[in-house]
């Protein structure tokens, strides 16, 4: 089996109500689990809240404390711009270190989940807030749950830890914090940063000192379809994990790299999503006896990708081959009426209104010699 960290509270990290990055997705994904009979009420595990100890393995505590003056109305205009609060991406809210900190414990509680052998795999699709750097807010993430989440595995299970980040934007806050370290493996595959936040992630961040190679960074070009998206990841992926070859996988789950994704230019399908878990599932097999936590990231497509991609991770966790077929019709139902575009029947309905990009080979190609000087290094 497989645990799913779960509470209502979760769902209350929300910047205000037109903000794209909305928290539903993580509901709307728990109830098409239920419809699907894959998750069951004791698979469902409350996470705890992160105290500041455990936040400061990563964040400044001159930025916690900030957080938490800014969650209250207490931090002026010139304090905010200093630590990245208060922008147009990510504006103050109330109780906003609550929140966040209780995003980074539901993430530390599916790592204690594995590594207490409770279960070889968990997720938190709350979290995945990978924007998030030490010291500063950036791009709709306070604290940086997978990087604490990294450390605490690091220095409390003493874990070699692979981080995976499949979000369409550049995973730069967990890059950049274990930029030297050699007991960290950061990997990233994204649309290349010339059009898109934040505009990092090229082939040259390898790590620097003892981290030399310890980052490896994937970056696509732009109208990226399905099979250049799943070429470059698999074979780039089996690279990083022979010359890694790590204790445990953590994996970001974003699901914004899909063509009806509102704020990026990649043009993947829900074919991309039913084998990203299945790649990620066979290398946990083979290198870590199953070991993987998945959490969750980008997605701003609430109703019709998000929940089908999380799905699928879940899923593949479980151990079975991915979803296809018919989605749950009571669950369409549930959620159509809350919706303002049609929720699809099928997990591939996308391919219905699929336009095959004109510059597919030139893409393709680039791709192609931009992963041969990847993978040279290794």
């Amino acid at each position: 089996m497989t645990k799913f960290v779960y509470s209502e509270q979760l769902l209350q990290y929300r910047f205000r109500d037109d903000h794209p990055f909305n928290q539903m997705r993580l509901l709307l994904t728990k109830t098409l689990l239920e419809q699907l009979k894959l998750l069951n009420q004791e698979d469902i595990i409350s996470p705890r809240i992160a105290t500041d100890e455990e936040l400061m393995l990563i964040h400044q505590a001159e930025y916690i404390e900030a957080v938490k003056r800014a969650g209250n109305g207490e931090l002026s205009n010139e304090e905010c711009d200093k630590f990245g609060l208060n922008s147009n991406d990510t504006p103050n809210f109330q109780n906003m270190h609550e929140m966040s900190a209780a995003l980074v414990g539901a993430t530390l509680t599916a790592c204690d989940i594995v590594m207490k052998g409770i279960d070889h795999t968990a997720c938190n699709f709350g979290g995945g807030l990978h924007h998030g750097f030490k010291g500063r807010a950036s791009g709709f993430c306070i604290y940086n749950d997978s990087a604490v989440a990294i450390e605490y595995m690091k220095q409390k299970y003493h874990q070699r830890v692979l981080y995976i980040d499949t979000d369409a934007h550049h995973g730069d806050g967990v890059q950049f914090s274990f930029y030297n370290d050699n007991e960290v493996m950061t990997y990233s595959i994204h649309e290349t940063g010339r059009y898109l936040f934040p505009g990092t992630g090229a082939i040259t961040e390898k790590g620097e000192g003892d981290g030399y190679l310890y980052s490896m960074n994937i970056p696509i070009d732009a109208y990226t379809e399905d099979d250049s998206f799943l070429a470059c990841f698999e074979e780039s992926l089996c690279v990083a994990c022979e010359f890694f070859k790590p204790d445990i996988i953590l994996s970001q789950n974003g699901a914004d790299a899909h063509y009806l994704d509102p704020l990026t230019h990649l043009s993947c399908t829900h074919k991309t999503y039913q084998r990203i878990p299945q790649i990620v599932h066979r290398l946990a097999q083979e290198y870590t006896n199953g070991k993987w936590i998945a959490v969750g990231g980008g997605g701003y497509n609430v109703f019709q990708v998000a929940p089908l991609a999380w799905a699928q991770v879940y899923n593949a966790m479980l151990g079975n081959t991915y979803l296809e077929g018919f989605i749950p019709r009571d669950w369409i139902v549930m959620w159509q009426s809350k919706a303002h575009i049609k929720i699809p029947d099928t997990w591939n309905e996308d391919l219905e209104d699929y336009k095959t990009i004109p510059r597919r080979h030139d893409i393709e190609e680039k791709n192609k010699m931009m992963l041969a000087r990847v993978i040279q290094h290794y």
